[in-house]
């Protein structure tokens, strides 16, 4: 219809000529159907009649024209913007998944899918989904592949019209905050259509609405707090459209995610992931990639795809970057720089790949201006326009930083197009970057300093301002000279031309954007840092100036500084820039690391610089600076993000700590004495505590507004989430509880106990309404149906029954399983029940009938959960053989097994997408799966007791558990961003050795990889990845220049350490162990076949099989010359071999059990053995004859060695002692006790006067060999140690731990105790949650609710003894409770009551009867 009709009345077009014409015609031409000549000939001329005087030349008369218009504007809008159009040329189908990719999946060998197929086998398969949200990485190609869908969806238009029509819409350039309800609208107006044609065809037309990066307008999205969900914010009901919307991983929260694009009915809304190339997609994109810039030949550069692979093989550190579309179209962009600039195979970070890409991207631009002054005959520096084109930059992308936006517009051209965006518009005041007064009449003088046209020198490099200096003494720099300012050569010759159009990217009529929003935050990164490099010190050259004089001068400018502008939490692109350049070598970032700590230091004196100190700390952690046994007395850092930080023994006292994140921080020995620390965020909430025994099971209310609870001490409570309070307790069965659910709706609870009885509850009243019985023994639990008329019970009776609810009557027994029932679930539809059982199966029951019609069998022990997956197509169960194992529902078959779980597995369930599975166990953890890979994602850890219940929030950011430790916690488990600079291994470290100059440290893990790190920083500075399993063996060889590896794979490597190239690779066969000898020349190796195997290291060859023992060889050592091997064995016998003939030359015997431990003295005339039958023998190496039997230990052997001298042996033992024997006599000198654990290794230091020892309690001793006092404790490793190395000057100990860390131990300058070791860095993020041991919290002025997040670790004491806590609460009156303003107070006084109780009751050895009496009381 016309649009001058609408809205119209039939007198009111009859009233006037021109409507009742315009009607005609369009009533003609809808129902005008010609079929001959003449007829079609009078169909145009009343159809062009209509198109050019009714509905206008340029507005489309059809959906045809409607289409063609769209059409037309895309191609402008791809004319604008070229680097689209060539990112066109070269795309690369991406592939996706419905779960996100993790650092350490391995996507060549994942089930990915082709990203543009998905969506369309969506839209077929899921016609009821309208929403698919695509997240990805910075750099994972959303904005191309969203263009690329685009163009393949307007084929599939032009060859059926029937197909809906794609419309790509840039949240950035359009989003208006103040009128988003017609944000479409918009669109379609920026794309030349009036909102009267709109209003039209949006009633015939179905589209595909491609809306692209919602994460850059978030910031201010989400300040409008009444509507979050974005599908009926942006008003796309009224369209008949799918939406395909693209946003940044990791910058909104996962709560964020549910309730902004997901909405309420999440059924109407999909989730893929993009992940990063595999190799075969990049070998095809660089293949492209080389064809393009071949056939362009812009910088006359003709390298090949192979010259282009080569090479990037050689940049070990770029091999994770380039997984990335942007980042390796970037890197391939600047390769050959690169590699003039840095050399081959240099370390090179993400800022130093951006800087050189920036510095081309402006050269280019630089050589244009040249161009163009040419042809108007005048000279200019390019230096000078290249430093220019900098500054904008910086400038610009700073500002943008300030304002939260990605689009840089011109108002100067506003006017010429209203229909587009409104000059008045206030979204142009708050998130677009106005360029009219940077590109005025002044922005030559602005950043050319007012260069006239003869001019062709500058006095000043841009970098002299950053001249490596000494903090105590800065250099003086020559200033720009404006005398000689004549007029405004850019007015005059640019005629006021935008700085934008050369060095930015168009993306509009006059709309501008860097190439890439990392280009953005490079840009602002840089100039943060270079404001703080650049600020100098006024000296006085009378005055000797020192570091106190330099920092009070420091901190009186760090309120002006850019840092101190806008916290940078949000922007991880910036912080990750920022950090990198601590590390970068160019002298001019020197100061950096040293200024961030000095502003940290001025926030002790300065009210007004909190953010900038915030910032800083964020920074230096993300860097993976350690920030221990820092003076941080009086620091003011709130909101500061310090997220697996290492601040052991850092001082805060009276900090200013609030809302700082201290997620799995490391706080062991910190001071928080006084400290401020509201809403400071640990990564749990607060747990509920009530019932005075064992916690059973929990259930979320159906509206997440309560839980339930059930306990062992025969009661059900209800809690309100919101506050934690108890707001109901329910009395009546006279056993255990097993179970308590809410009724649909959430007004009723339903029961089950091992009295036998089902009780349905009144929540309100907390009265009994209804009671089922009939099982024969305690039941296990209880289940409703998805409407609420129906429940199934199960019990150790070995039955399943099923009864109706509203009559109480038994509908159904199922019989079969051997042994009582664990539990049982309804299918979906009611039709299908499932059960698991101690008999280790599972089973799926016809509800009707009551007969089995499936068995599951796998598990091996009792099965004591199972869950069928949201989408029904799943089941999860969990068992007491420790596994939890994923079945295929339709056919029973299993698919997966995941292994971690220590102890019995008590309960799984799945989270509302299906995707994870979170489960809990007798081991006292709870641990979240990725069910597509079967990884273990995270580890919770703070009950102190088995935990028997788990499950998921409805929106899977939280996760509520139950505990036999008496408590229901609350888990926060949504995104926590990680340390950009977060190295380490990602498993159990294995091994580790130092390198001959004690300045590298060589690390092997579980994770498949080795790594290399730097002693003096603690910084990672190679990976060798090629192995496929775990890596128990690395050292480097002799020079240093080479590492050796060996691996489960079956494989030995050699790999290049400057390079981190694998050099070579042999294989062995069932090889469980390997040793070198001392130059690495040969390896031993051992196998399960009862045999050594020695190789030459470097070839792989077999020199020699040693064949002799009768059972399995627990370790070998080859001899300092590599001449001989000696070998311990199960079979309780140590044999001495000759390498070069294979002969065995010794047989020594006396050993009861297995010999694990062996070592030969100095001069290797005598062999040290120690065995499991807790004694050490020494033996004579020509005789074989035992000389010295040593006594004395209670527990098996597990390390002997002689001292530097071999006068003194020293030996450790599962009797948690290390004893020192006198080697000529074989008497015990000394008895080392103090280890709480089985002690698994204990070694001199180099002077033979101390000992140091490391044992299953996670701690490393140091011991006074004379007096046998421990003279050091080193704690902070949270599992067990797996190796410790000494420095070879002594002087440093390097320790690896099953937790995923390595710990360097030395002497801290900063630390109070200067002459102790302590521990001077360490890398990897530890396995378990925040450690806190040892650390001052008095008088915090939130420290009863750190006390309610470990009380716990008090309460592990006296868990064994439960009794109730009602009538000590009631001693404390309300004032106190008021003042506290936390009941959580009072329960901190209470556990520490329990614990002076428990001690005293110890102490008088009471009988049991007694003691209860005595604690009640």
């Amino acid at each position: 219809m016309p649009p001058q009709l609408s809205k119209k009345s039939e007198i009111e077009i009859n009233n006037d000529i021109s409507l009742k014409i315009a009607q005609f015609v369009y009533e003609q031409l809808c129902e005008f159907a010609p079929e001959k000549v003449k007829g079609k000939a009078i169909y145009v001329i009343l159809y062009e009649y209509y198109k050019k005087y009714i509905i206008g030349d340029k507005s489309p008369a059809s959906c045809a024209d409607f289409a063609l218009l769209l059409q037309e504007t895309r191609k402008q809008e791809m004319h604008e913007d070229i680097i689209i159009s060539q990112a066109l040329e070269t795309y690369i189908p991406l592939q996706a998944n419905t779960y996100p990719h993790m650092d350490d999946n391995d996507n060549q060998k994942q089930e990915t899918y082709d990203c543009h197929e998905y969506k369309k086998k969506d839209e077929q398969q899921q016609q009821q989904r309208k929403v698919m949200v695509i997240q990805g990485k910075s750099g994972s190609g959303k904005s191309i592949f969203c263009r690329h869908l685009e163009e393949t969806l307007w084929s599939d238009y032009k060859s059926d019209s029937r197909q809906p029509i794609p419309i790509y819409i840039s949240l950035p350039k359009i989003y208006n905050k103040q009128n988003e309800k017609d944000i479409m609208f918009q669109a379609l107006q920026g794309k030349n259509v009036n909102k009267e044609i709109i209003n039209v065809i949006r009633e015939k037309v179905s589209f595909v609405f491609i809306i692209d990066g919602f994460d850059e307008i978030y910031d201010f999205y989400r300040k409008n707090e009444d509507e979050q969900y974005f599908y009926d914010r942006f008003n796309l009901n009224q369209w008949n459209a799918s939406i395909i919307i693209t946003c940044r991983s990791n910058v909104l929260r996962d709560d964020d995610i549910k309730t902004t694009l997901f909405g309420m009915n999440s059924n109407n809304t999909s989730m893929i992931y993009l992940w990063p190339f595999t190799k075969q997609q990049m070998h095809s994109y660089i293949e492209k990639f080389a064809k393009m810039n071949n056939k362009n030949n812009n910088d006359n550069n003709n390298w090949t795809s192979r010259q282009y692979e080569e090479t990037l093989r050689n940049y070990s550190s770029l091999q994770k970057i380039i997984e990335e579309p942007f980042l390796l179209q970037l890197i391939l962009t600047i390769l050959p720089s690169l590699v003039k600039q840095y050399g081959v195979g240099s370390n090179i970070s993400k800022a130093q790949l951006y800087e050189v890409f920036n510095d081309q991207w402006i050269d280019i631009h630089s050589q244009n201006i040249i161009s163009k002054l040419a042809e108007l005959r005048i000279q200019m520096n390019i230096d000078k326009i290249k430093s220019a084109f900098k500054q904008y930059c910086q400038d610009l992308g700073f500002e943008m930083f300030m304002q939260g936006n990605q689009v840089a517009i011109e108002s100067d051209f506003l006017s010429k197009n209203n229909d587009i965006v409104s000059a008045s518009d206030p979204m142009n005041d708050s998130i677009e970057t106005k360029m009219d007064e940077a590109d005025s009449l002044s922005i030559w003088k602005k950043y050319f300093k007012g260069d006239s046209k003869g001019k062709n020198t500058s006095k000043k490099n841009e970098n002299n301002i950053f001249q490596n200096v000494n903090e105590n003494k800065e250099t003086k720099t020559d200033e720009y000279d404006d005398s000689i300012i004549k007029k405004d050569a850019w007015e005059e010759y640019f005629n006021g031309d935008s700085i934008s159009k050369y060095v930015l990217r168009r993306t509009g009529y006059n709309k501008y954007q860097f190439l890439h929003k990392s280009c953005q935050e490079y840009y602002a990164a840089q100039k943060i840092v270079i404001d703080i490099i650049s600020w100098k010190p006024n000296t006085n050259s009378n005055f000797a100036f020192n570091n106190q004089d330099f920092q009070q001068q420091f901190e009186t400018y760090v309120p002006h500084l850019l840092i101190n502008s806008k916290l940078l939490n949000e922007e991880l692109g910036i912080i990750q820039f920022i950090a990198e350049r601590i590390y970068d070598i160019n002298p001019i970032f020197t100061n950096l690391k040293a200024r961030l700590f000095r502003i940290i230091e001025a926030s002790k004196t300065k009210d007004n610089v909190n953010i900038a100190a915030a910032n800083a700390i964020t920074i230096l952690n993300s860097a993976n600076i350690n920030l221990h046994y820092k003076d941080w007395s009086n620091i003011k850092i709130p909101h500061a993000i310090l997220n697996n930080a290492f601040l052991e023994g850092t001082n805060f006292k009276n900090a200013n700590l609030d809302y700082v994140n201290l997620y799995q921080a490391f706080l062991n020995k910190a001071n928080f004495t006084n400290a401020s620390m509201n809403n400071i965020y640990f990564g749990e909430h607060a747990y509920l505590q009530g019932h005075s025994d064992g916690i059973i099971a929990v259930q979320l209310s159906p509206d997440n507004s309560k839980i339930v609870s059930c306990s062992r001490d025969s009661t059900i409570r209800v809690w309100d989430l919101s506050s934690g309070k108890q707001i109901q307790l329910l009395k009546g069965h006279n056993a255990e509880v097993a179970e308590a659910q809410f009724l649909p709706g959430g007004s009723k609870l339903v029961s089950a106990s091992w009295d036998k009885t089902i009780r349905i509850w009144d929540l309100m009243s907390g009265q009994q309404i209804q009671l089922l019985e009939g099982h024969e023994r305690g039941l296990n639990g209880v289940q409703i149906s998805a409407d609420g008329s129906k429940l199934l019970s199960y019990s150790t009776d070995r039955t399943v029954r099923l009864w109706d609810i509203s009559s109480g009557k038994q509908l159904q027994i199922f019989s079969g399983h051997s042994s009582g029932i664990r539990k049982a679930q309804f299918v979906s539809d009611g039709l299908k029940i499932i059960s698991c059982s101690s008999d280790g199966t599972i089973r799926i029951w016809d509800a009707l009938s009551g007969q089995q019609i499936q068995l599951l069998k796998g598990h091996s022990g009792s099965v004591n959960g199972i869950q069928l997956s949201p989408n029904n197509s799943k089941i999860v169960s969990c068992s007491d053989d420790k596994t939890i194992r994923i079945w295929d529902y339709s056919s029973g078959r299993q698919i997966q097994t995941l292994d971690g779980h220590t102890r019995y597995v008590n309960a799984a369930a799945f989270s509302s997408d299906g995707s994870k599975i979170v489960s809990c166990s007798d081991d006292m953890t709870i641990r979240i799966w990725d069910i597509a890979t079967g990884n273990q994602l995270q580890l919770l850890e703070g009950h102190s007791n088995n935990v028997c219940g788990v499950q998921f929030f409805s929106n899977d950011s939280k996760i509520l558990s139950c505990s036999e430790d008496n408590t229901v916690r609350i888990w926060d488990i949504s995104s926590v961003r990680k340390n950009q600079f977060a190295e380490g291994h990602s498993s159990s470290v294995n091994d580790i050795y130092f390198s001959s100059d004690g300045s590298k440290i060589i690390s092997c893990s579980d994770d498949k990889t080795i790594r290399l790190w730097d002693i003096s920083s603690g910084r990672q500075i190679q990976i060798f990845e090629g192995h496929s399993n775990n890596i128990y063996k690395a050292q480097f060889l002799p020079d240093d220049s080479k590492v050796i590896s060996c691996s489960s794979d079956q494989t030995v490597r050699i790999w290049c350490v400057s390079s981190g190239k694998q050099l070579q690779s042999f294989s062995l066969n069932n090889v469980w162990a390997a040793q070198f000898s001392s130059d690495s020349s040969k390896m031993l190796s051992l196998s399960w076949r009862r045999n050594i195997e020695v190789f030459d290291a470097l070839s792989g060859k077999q020199m020699q099989l040693l064949e002799g023992h009768s059972d399995g060889i627990h370790k070998a050592q080859f001899s300092s010359d590599g001449s001989k091997v000696i070998s311990c064995s199960h079979d309780k016998t140590v044999r001495l071999w000759d390498v070069l003939s294979g002969k065995q030359l010794q047989l020594f015997e006396g050993h009861k059990e297995t010999v694990n431990c062996i070592q030969f003295s100095l001069d290797e005339s005598k062999i040290l053995s120690g065995a499991f039958d807790k004694t050490i023998r020494l033996w004579d190496v020509l005789s074989g004859k035992q000389l010295l039997l040593l006594e004395g230990h209670s527990g098996g052997i597990n390390d002997i060695q002689f001292s530097p001298d071999s006068s003194r042996i020293v030996s450790c033992s599962s009797d948690k002692t290390i004893r020192l024997w006198d080697a000529y006599s074989g008497k015990q000198l000394q008895i080392f006790k103090g280890h709480a654990n089985i002690v698994l290794r204990a070694q001199f230091l180099p002077d033979g006067f101390k000992v140091i020892s490391y044992s299953s309690d996670k701690t490393i001793r140091i011991w006074d060999v004379s007096s046998g006092q421990q003279i050091q404790l080193l704690e902070g490793h949270n599992d067990s140690i797996n190796k410790i190395r000494l420095s070879p000057d002594g002087s440093k100990i390097v320790s690896c731990s099953k937790d995923r860390t390595i710990r360097l131990w030395g002497k801290v300058i900063d630390a109070p105790e200067t002459n102790s070791m302590k521990c001077i860095w360490r890398v990897g993020i530890p396995s378990y949650g925040i450690q806190m041991k040892d650390s001052i919290w008095k008088d915090a002025n939130a420290w009863w609710s750190i006390l309610n997040y470990f009380g716990l670790l008090v309460y592990y004491f006296v868990h064994t003894t439960f009794f109730p806590i009602k009538r000590i609460e009631i001693l404390f009156s309300s004032k106190i409770q008021s003042k506290f303003s936390s009941y959580l107070f009072i329960h901190s006084l209470v556990l520490i009551s329990h614990v002076f109780a428990h001690l005293f009751v110890i102490k008088k050895k009471l009988s049991s009867k007694k003691k209860k009496k005595l604690l009640l009381s």
